[in-house]
């Protein structure tokens, strides 16, 4: 009994000295905490190393370096290790959430495990497959006995035959469904469905180039990029956006450092509460090994039992830190990485700059020179050349020569070869066309405006909702007087209002304008007209009364009309007043529609109105036809 209490105490010693080696390899504290794992947290971490796996592999652009290629190389593999131990210790989490969760609640009606349901099923299908079994040995047993039964017995003997039969086509078919239903099982276990595993599952499936088999990873592989090489060109330009590139990289090697460390710092945050963890089952550990071992074999047996709990707790929590332990140890090289690329890239960004700097220097010296030699041209000039013609031809010369050099200077000195000049031309052009846009628009539409059917200064027109006349036209803009009032009285407001010429090529904005020669509108006189009136000496009356007046100037309006027809060759109907009846909202109406000047209208309108009314007054029956006052109108709205 003493031997076997001493080989006892030994054995707990060498489980404690294991222990405290573990310990001193994590060199973690001693706490008392429980297990605790935050399945939301292992989760978050898991979303945030793929986040930082992709933008390590897709958003840093190499300027073309020799070495980036090995940087980048070793990004992208220290990346995709990262993210194997980071789920190596989420898959170790589950199977630690998993063992917590069946010792917690076992067998809880409301949420069963699966390896529960697992369990079950195989226990089904195993009573199935026996109850088969033996019911199969039964009917052989009925067959034979059938075969020697005499007549009298062979009928009961098949009637048990046909019962055993059913009840063997029954296990049958409820074995098949047992069946489907525990592959069903099995195969939702396999893809993760549901639960903390399946999550972390749907996660790992969605970099199928680090954690699916050897095809998935062949498949979707992401085929090399192709490395961008640094620019060679001797121009300003090529200088300049070599040294953009190289700082927006560092840029982006600074934020995938940031964004690497953030990784870590919540790597580290996950590890903390299951190293204490570990921390708390050795300490339980080492309480177990330094108490003295009871007498009692059922206490003795248990404390080894608690041993094998601790011993089974501890590694499925080493299982899980360790890989975290690694993780971090790979994000820091990468980091450091990351920096080393940064460093390398900062030395050449410095030969850049300065590169852009002595180019730039070059230019100012070279346009310094050619300053020089304008200033020696001018002067030369007023010194030696007193004719003033002469004098002029050799400034203007001056001009020219200065401003091919200085052009000549700046190709030079920006473009390195005609290549690049053609793109930095076809670049500038573009940036005229779309800068200056309006205006060569405006330039294009001058050649409409001044056209046959332009406009004139002194033209009246019409144009968004604007009537004016035109006083200045410019290969621009052009500018009206605004006019102001009712439809046929309009007077100056004065204001200017200014149109774009490009204004033409509006299609929702036309342009009303008199036909060139012609200076006359058409206005209306209307009169409500009594119903059972005579309507002949209506029209005789009013139409009379308004020749009297059209008479005045008819002459200056047919003199219109013929320079109409002269410029567009096409007989027109000379403009005469007209009489016309109609039906309005208000009832009949009689009108005498005219031509009027536009500079006179409203002198010939207040004729007309005079007119109009003496006729009335004189004529008994024309007044007892119409009713109400006389108004004028415009025929045609401008």
């Amino acid at each position: 009994m003493r031997t076997l209490t001493l080989r006892h105490k030994r054995q707990q010693q060498m489980i404690a000295a294991a222990l405290l080696c573990v310990t001193a390899f994590f060199a973690i504290s001693v706490s008392n905490a429980a297990p605790s794992i935050d399945r939301e947290a292992i989760l978050s971490h898991l979303n945030a190393i793929i986040s930082w796996y992709r933008d390590s592999s897709s958003k840093i652009q190499s300027v073309g370096l020799p070495s980036d290629a090995i940087y980048q190389d070793t990004s992208q593999n220290l990346a995709q290790e990262a993210v194997r131990l980071a789920f190596q210790s989420a898959q170790a989490a589950a199977v630690l959430v998993n063992a917590t969760d069946q010792t917690a609640a076992p067998a809880t009606p409301d949420a069963p495990a699966a390896s529960s349901q697992e369990q079950n099923l195989a226990q089904t299908l195993a009573t199935l497959k026996s109850r088969i079994g033996q019911n199969q040995s039964k009917l052989d047993a009925l067959n034979k006995q059938i075969e020697t039964a005499p007549p009298s017995k062979r009928q009961n003997l098949s009637a048990q035959r046909d019962s055993l039969q059913g009840e063997i086509a029954l296990d049958q078919a409820t074995e098949d469904a047992v069946q489907k239903l525990a592959s069903f099982v099995e195969s939702s276990e396999e893809s993760g469905v549901g639960g903390f595993a399946g999550s972390v599952n749907d996660l790992a499936r969605t970099v199928p180039e680090v954690l699916g088999d050897a095809n998935a990873q062949k498949a979707a592989a992401k085929p090399a990029a192709t490395q961008p090489t640094i620019s060679k060109s001797s121009g300003l330009i090529g200088h300049c956006l070599t040294l953009y590139a190289e700082l927006r990289t560092m840029h982006n090697i600074d934020e995938m450092a940031n964004e690497t460390e953030r990784v870590r710092e919540n790597a580290a945050a996950l590890r903390k509460p299951m190293r204490d963890a570990l921390a708390s089952t050795i300490q339980r550990g080492r309480v177990l090994t330094t108490q003295t071992p009871p007498s009692d074999p059922a206490q003795a047996k248990a404390a080894q039992q608690e041993l094998r709990s601790l011993t089974g707790q501890f590694k499925r929590l080493a299982n899980v830190v360790i890989p975290l332990s690694q993780e971090m140890m790979v994000l820091d090289q990468s980091r450091s990485n990351f920096l080393n690329w940064r460093n390398s890239i900062a030395r050449e960004s410095k030969d850049a700059l300065r590169t852009v700097v002595s180019s730039a220097v070059a230019i100012l010296l070279a346009l310094g020179i050619v300053w020089i030699l304008s200033e020696v041209w001018r002067r030369w000039t007023f010194r030696y050349i007193h004719d003033l013609r002469r004098r002029r031809q050799f400034m203007l010369l001056r001009r020219f020569v200065m401003g091919f050099l200085i052009a000549a200077v700046l190709t030079l000195g920006v473009v390195s070869d005609f290549s690049s000049l053609a793109t930095f031309a076809g670049f500038a052009t573009a940036g005229i066309a779309v800068g200056l846009q309006a205006v060569l628009l405006s330039v294009a539409a001058y050649f409409f405006v001044i056209g046959r059917y332009g406009i004139r200064i002194g033209d009246r027109v019409s144009i968004a909702g604007v009537t004016g006349d035109v006083i200045d036209v410019s290969p621009v803009r052009f500018y009206l007087m605004e006019l102001a009032g009712s439809d046929v009285n309009l007077f100056p407001t004065g204001r200017i209002v200014v149109f774009s010429n490009s204004v033409l090529f509006q299609a929702t904005t036309p342009l009303y304008k008199q036909i060139p020669g012609t200076e006359y509108t058409w206005h209306e006189v209307v009169l409500q007209f009594v119903a059972g009136a005579d309507f002949q000496l209506v029209e005789d009356k009013l139409l009379a009364a308004v020749n009297s007046v059209y008479d005045k100037y008819k002459k200056d309006i047919e003199q219109q009309h013929n320079e109409l027809e002269r410029r567009i060759e096409i007989q027109l109907k000379p403009p005469t007043p007209q009489a016309k009846l109609h039906y309005a909202d208000s009832g009949l109406e009689f009108l005498v529609r005219y031509p009027t000047e536009l500079r006179t209208a409203p002198d010939i309108d207040e004729q007309i109105i005079k007119a109009v009314l003496d006729a009335i007054e004189k004529s008994p029956n024309l007044k007892a036809a119409v009713t109400g006052w006389p108004r004028i109108r415009a025929a045609v709205k401008v």
